[in-house]
């Protein structure tokens, strides 16, 4: 009698070969769920680790980049699903990354989840074009397509809400947003600008980048050609039109005043809303606001006035303002910044080209402070040369003092003295607009 052909353990060949078949049953399954759904798990881990999280990042090859921008990005360790994106567009000289230094939005971003693109010229000036014919028009091949190319990057990396991409600026980076909010009003739903100027006012076709006219103040139009001026940049555009805030210091030396009541008049048109305020405030000392078409926070258009305030009016405490106003608070709300919780006194004793400046802080709530950041503005002019009492940067425009070792802690109605050494160009007064850890102080 003939046996069945063995293995070398002794076992029958066709025993194996049905063990082997029953492995294989039972192991396709489980391969091809696994071959399945590996691709989705690890698209899904490079979306939330696209950048590393609180962590300013340069980002490259974004998309269409016609002007060479740089890209930065700040995604907050506890981004939400379908976040927000802020574009915040930075000063003349400026860049990316010293617009995230300076200004609140990546800790507001912490805060609220949301996403900020920082947008970095590369150009000698470092200003935004926000002059020539092609960056006027949607996708004429300047600064604003590189940057739509950035925020398109991020709603798809971080599926990023559509209905609530915001720009802001300061200065070049306040005309940038203007000019932003005119060739793009399907992609932004607000903005805000701080120091800037209309759509089109700085419009050249000589390749230049300035135009005096319009920052001397002396460009005026009614508003119906201010607003044409913006829907000729997308024609045949129907749909919403982004809200607009406004920020003007009534000292601006670089573009004077007179560019805010345009602003007004443009965006009061695009929006189809009357010139007569609907509600008339003053959130803060100093600060008449003014809204259009409705009362609320998230008026079509709302505009804010500093009065005795110069070009650098950006100071800690704004952003929480433009955040409300982008709707983006919901989930606190921030600190707001209110008159009265702490008061400052401020002095100059002057010389020739110098001076010494004094101030006091004075505590003015119910609780300890403990740790304290106190902002203001010097005169145009100024700049500090050393202080005392407390670290002071920058050393010119809106200057942070942060305290020192043996100061950091005011108890309720207690007081710190700091002071400083400031050459001046003629100007000698005292600082203004002062906010501690981002709430208006008092002055007196």
């Amino acid at each position: 009698m003939s046996s069945s052909p063995r293995n070398t353990a002794g076992r029958p060949l066709s025993s194996v070969r049905s063990v082997l078949v029953a492995l294989l049953g039972a192991l396709v399954p489980l391969l091809a769920a696994t071959v399945l759904t590996a691709p989705a798990a690890t698209a899904r881990s490079q979306q939330v680790a696209a950048v590393p999280p609180a962590t300013l990042t340069e980002v490259t090859g974004f998309g269409s980049n016609p002007s060479n921008l740089q890209m930065y990005l700040y995604v907050p360790e506890s981004v939400t699903a379908r976040p927000a994106v802020v574009v915040a567009v930075h000063y003349c000289t400026g860049s990316g990354p010293a617009m995230y230094t300076n200004t609140e939005w990546a800790s507001l971003a912490d805060r609220y989840g949301f996403v900020v693109v920082y947008p970095s010229v590369t150009r000698a000036s470092k200003c935004f074009d926000v002059a020539s014919p092609q960056a006027l028009k949607r996708d004429g091949g300047s600064d604003p397509v590189g940057i739509k190319s950035m925020v398109d990057w991020v709603t798809r990396t971080y599926s990023a809400d559509p209905g609530r991409i915001f720009a802001t600026g300061i200065s070049s980076g306040a005309m940038m947003t203007n000019v932003l909010l005119g060739d793009y009003p399907d992609v932004f739903a607000a903005g805000a600008a701080f120091s800037g100027v209309p759509f089109g006012c700085f419009a050249t076709t000589d390749g230049s980048e300035w135009n005096s006219a319009c920052a001397n103040g002396t460009v005026t139009r009614t508003p119906e050609a201010w607003g044409d001026l913006v829907r000729a940049a997308h024609p045949g555009y129907t749909g919403p039109r982004p809200r607009m805030q406004l920020w003007h210091g009534t000292e601006d030396d670089v573009l004077r005043y007179p560019n805010f009541g345009e602003e007004i008049k443009q965006w009061t048109n695009v929006l189809g809303v009357g010139q007569t305020p609907s509600a008339t405030d003053s959130p803060v000392s100093g600060w008449i606001r003014t809204r259009y078409g409705s009362t609320g926070d998230r008026a079509p258009v709302e505009a804010i006035s500093l009065q005795g305030v110069g070009h650098n009016l950006y100071s800690n405490g704004m952003a929480s303002h433009a955040l409300r106003f982008f709707g983006l608070d919901s989930s606190g709300p921030a600190p707001q910044p209110q008159p009265g919780a702490c008061k400052v006194t401020a002095g100059t004793s002057a010389w020739s080209t110098g001076l010494t400046g004094s101030v006091t802080l004075t505590n003015t709530g119910t609780t300890a402070v403990n740790g304290w950041r106190l902002a203001f503005t010097l005169p145009a002019g100024q700049t500090v040369t050393n202080g005392w009492g407390a670290t002071y940067a920058p050393a010119s425009g809106t200057v942070t003092a942060t305290n020192a070792s043996y100061n950091g802690t005011i108890a309720p109605n207690a007081s710190v003295s700091i002071g400083y050494q400031a050459s001046h160009g003629g100007d000698s007064g005292p600082p203004t607009g002062f906010t501690l850890n981002g709430t208006a102080c008092a002055t007196g």
